[in-house]
């Protein structure tokens, strides 16, 4: 892989941009700019090593190869063509291509990723008489193409599978919600990563889990087993297997930080458990079965409340969850006057019967489920 600056752009989630663009100020990567379903910065690889090892609310970090005009096929054909793709792979390496169009001439997704795959395995195999072969669930390089108003866009993946999966996650649960929809949950609460934080719908442990890895200051990529850059020639595996370590040593969460989760069901909280223990935070979480129609937790506290209610859509019926969703917003009015809350809503429905008006809404997607982040101070 060719050494120098390189133009990124790191995808997430649609609402999340604002938590990443924070993120990755924090990080200190060069020319951070916000745009619709992601952010772009420019930077070495070694950079975007540091975006997909450390960014809590990124899905993808893509490297831009080439941009040009796009008329017709063979336009697409060519300008594929013309990339030196061997910097990303060898000629019995793996690849994959992906497709995205609108407003264009070529509209069909999957002719676009076919023509652009041709391109790349006949430019390979005209230089060494080998080509690429397809592998759509771990290719050494995943392609996105993207077609908007005649103009191509190619861009290299370096991620490899999304980066919500962290690699600590043993137990799946019913409806686990997405890592990096609950490291954005975390950021837009404004929690400070001090006070007391509690999940009375706990699930599978994903916010809390998230919210220790955070406190502790470590990396959410450290328990990857790899990223897909890492098997890109060129690639400076020493410098790399450094960072990775620095990462997964980095910090330890505070003695005195109070996490504690609840949910109704065993069996969520044994999974809890589970992911806890493999993130190496199971000391730092306190689990225990509870209905939240009891919750009751301790007056005067400056806590949190950031919990992911089932929505009704695959955990539940809707009707039953009234009754919870009801009572569930007694217990806030009556014990947690002072409380910030952050209630991850599947179903507007289901949220307004809490009877709580929040200060703030944010508009999220979890999967192609539209949804809402309430935020209030109780």
């Amino acid at each position: 892989m060719a050494r120098g600056r390189h133009s990124f752009f790191v995808t997430c989630a649609p609402g999340v941009e604002p938590a990443l663009h924070a993120e990755m100020r924090a990080l200190r990567l060069a020319k951070v700019e916000r745009q619709v379903g992601g952010v772009y910065f420019e930077g070495t690889l070694a950079d975007a090593g540091r975006a997909n090892l450390w960014l809590r609310a990124a899905v993808r970090v893509l490297l831009r190869v080439t941009r040009f005009a796009c008329g017709d096929e063979d336009a697409l054909y060519r300008g594929a063509h013309e990339v030196e793709w061997e910097r990303f792979l060898a000629p019995e390496g793996t690849l994959a291509v992906t497709a995205h169009a609108r407003d264009s001439e070529l509209f069909h997704t999957g002719f676009v990723a076919q023509r652009v795959k041709d391109a790349v395995a006949d430019r390979f195999r005209e230089q060494s008489g080998k080509r690429p072969s397809v592998d759509k669930d771990d290719p050494v390089l995943g392609i996105h193409a993207h077609l908007v108003k005649n103009r191509c866009t190619l861009l290299a993946d370096t991620t490899g599978p999304s980066l919500h999966k962290r690699g600590w996650r043993r137990a799946q649960g019913r409806a686990p919600l997405a890592e990096t929809l609950a490291a954005a949950t975390l950021h837009f609460s404004g929690w400070d990563k001090r006070s007391p934080l509690l999940d009375s719908f706990c699930g599978s442990g994903t916010i809390l889990v998230e919210a220790a890895l955070l406190a502790s200051g470590r990396a959410p990529g450290a328990f990857r087993e790899r990223f897909a850059f890492e098997r890109w020639p060129g690639h400076d595996a020493r410098a790399w297997q450094a960072a990775r370590n620095e990462a997964r040593d980095a910090g330890a969460t505070p003695r005195r930080l109070i996490l504690r989760g609840s949910d109704v069901d065993p069996a969520r909280i044994e999974d809890a458990r589970a992911n806890a223990e493999a993130a190496g935070v199971a000391d730092a979480i306190a689990l225990e079965v509870a209905d939240a129609r009891d919750f009751a937790p301790k007056p005067g506290w400056n806590a949190w409340i950031a919990t992911n209610p089932p929505y009704g859509e695959r955990v539940g019926r809707e009707k039953e969850l009234v009754a919870v969703y009801r009572a569930f917003g007694d217990r806030l009015r009556e014990h947690c006057a002072g409380y910030r809350l952050a209630l991850f809503a599947g179903n507007r429905r289901l949220a307004s019967e809490l009877g709580i008006e929040p200060d703030e809404r944010i508009a999220l997607r979890n999967g192609a489920l539209e949804c809402e982040l309430l935020l209030a101070e109780l």
